[in-house]
């Protein structure tokens, strides 16, 4: 292993050591929300990833091909997400004010037919 391999082990830590910040960006807990990689087309839970903390911002690479996924920078008056190397990122669900009914409605069966 080279010089460089082993910086990069000894500054890389687990998604989950950044649960807490990307709670508050994503707003729900996403260690266990799926993620794909945008390079090789893993599929992981967000726990999974290689977060890397020691720069500006927060860097979190795929756990197989090592690309990045995602970058996350905070500023006094801001907060800016570069997720341009997943294909998606799966957030928690929620129930938006409004939704409720018609996600019963969807799933509910109608009422049978009176005749």
């Amino acid at each position: 292993m080279d010089e460089a391999s082993e910086i990069d082990r000894a500054l890389m830590l687990d998604g989950n050591a950044v649960a807490g910040l990307l709670e508050e960006v994503f707003g729900g807990d996403m260690t266990a929300e799926a993620s794909r990689c945008g390079n090789c087309g893993h599929v992981g839970e967000g726990g999974s990833l290689l977060a890397f903390v020691h720069g500006p911002g927060t860097v979190l690479r795929c756990s197989v091909c090592r690309e990045v996924l995602v970058r996350i920078v905070r500023t006094e008056t801001a907060t800016y997400v570069d997720a341009r190397g997943a294909l998606y990122l799966r957030l928690p669900g929620t129930t938006r004010p409004g939704t409720a009914a018609l996600t019963e409605a969807s799933t509910t069966p109608p009422p049978p037919r009176a005749g």
